[in-house]
C-alpha cells in the first residue's frame, strides 16, 4: 500500500494550518511546513540549510532547488512512510513537477483547495486577529477564537505570537501572490486528476469531515503520460 499525501491550498487565513491537525490526528500522519523544515535545516547546518542561509544573509530569495531539497531529505524519515501533509509546498509549477518525480505509483495524492471568499476573510479578521503558539501549532483569534487566559495557550502554555505579515498593509499583498501562484498550481493537478475543492469558509468541522472523506475515498495515483499540461 502507497502513502496518504495530502496538499492543501488556499488563502491566507482560511484555515490550512487548523484543518492539517485535524487530519493529522485523524490519520497519524504528519504535517510538514515548509517554514519549519528551512528553519531546522538551517539549525542542523545541512547542505542545503547551509545554502539557504547564504541566501536569506544576502536578502536573496531561497531557490526552488533548495526547497525541493529540503522537501525530499524530509520526506525520506520514518515517520512519512505511510504519509504527509504538506503546509506549504509546493508553491509553484516547477516545485510541483520536481515533488511530482517523488510520489510512487502506489501513492494516494489527494490535492485540496480550501476556497475562499478574500473579502470575507479581511471582514471577519481572519490574519490581523490570528495568534499562533510557537510550541504546539494552536491557532487562536482574538477576535473569534480568543484563548481562555490573554494571549497564552489553552493547551500548552506558551506564550502567543502574531505572526509579523498578519498585518492589514501586506494581507492584499499575500492575496496577490495567493493568485499569481495558486491559480497554476490548480490547472497542474487539476490536469493530473488529484485536484479537489472544499468550501473554506464553513464551520470547521463540516470542513474537517469533508476533507476526511475526499482522501479515505481517493484512488491511487496513475502517473499521466501528458506533463500534466
Amino acid at each position: 500500500m502507497g502513502r496518504k499525501i495530502v496538499i492543501l491550498l488556499g488563502h491566507p487565513g482560511v484555515g490550512k494550518g487548523t484543518q492539517a491537525r485535524s487530519v493529522v490526528v485523524q490519520l497519524g500522519i504528519p504535517q510538514i511546513s515548509t517554514g519549519d523544515m528551512l528553519r531546522e535545516a538551517i539549525a542542523n547546518k545541512t547542505q542545503y540549510g547551509c545554502e539557504a542561509k547564504e541566501k536569506m544573509d544576502a536578502g536573496e530569495l531561497v531557490s526552488d532547488s533548495i526547497v525541493n531539497g529540503i522537501v525530499a531529505e524530509r520526506i525520506k524519515r520514518e515517520d512519512c512512510k505511510h504519509g504527509f501533509i504538506l503546509d506549504g509546498y509546493p508553491r509553484n509549477v516547477a516545485q510541483a513537477e520536481t515533488f511530482r518525480s517523488q510520489v510512487g505509483s502506489n501513492d494516494e495524492l489527494s490535492v485540496i483547495e480550501l476556497s475562499a471568499d478574500s473579502d470575507r476573510l479581511r471582514s471577519e479578521k481572519r490574519l490581523i486577529g490570528r495568534l499562533m503558539c510557537p510550541r504546539c501549532g494552536e491557532i487562536y483569534n482574538a477576535y473569534s477564537k480568543a484563548p481562555k487566559r490573554d494571549q497564552v495557550c489553552d493547551l500548552c502554555g506558551t506564550s502567543l505570537i502574531h505572526r509579523s505579515d498578519d498585518r492589514e498593509d501586506l494581507i492584499l499583498e499575500r492575496f496577490r501572490t495567493f493568485r499569481e501562484e495558486t491559480h497554476p498550481l490548480i490547472e497542474f493537478y487539476r490536469n493530473m486528476g488529484v485536484y479537489h475543492q472544499v468550501n473554506g469558509m464553513r464551520p470547521i468541522q463540516d470542513v474537517t469531515e469533508e476533507i476526511l472523506s475526499i482522501i479515505v475515498k481517493k484512488k491511487v495515483l496513475t502517473p499521466v503520460t501528458n506533463g500534466g499540461k
